[in-house]
């Protein structure tokens, strides 16, 4: 089943996201740190600072919107 994008890509974190879920590495790793007791592997965090650091649009793009 094809996944609908329900939003535009913000910047390099939501690209890297959207690759590691195409290859499923995204569940990997979260089988990979529920077997090691790891609660959370970061990927949330990582994806939001890149989207901060790497942005697509820039700042004055965002404010007409």
């Amino acid at each position: 089943m094809k996944k609908t994008r329900k939003k535009q890509n913000e910047g390099l974190g939501d690209t890297i996201a959207d690759i590691t879920e195409l290859l499923k590495i995204d569940k990997m790793v979260k089988s990979v740190t529920k077997a090691l007791g790891i609660e959370d592997c970061g990927c949330t965090r990582r994806q939001e600072k890149l989207n901060e650091m790497f942005p697509y649009k820039k700042d004055e793009e965002k404010k007409e919107e």
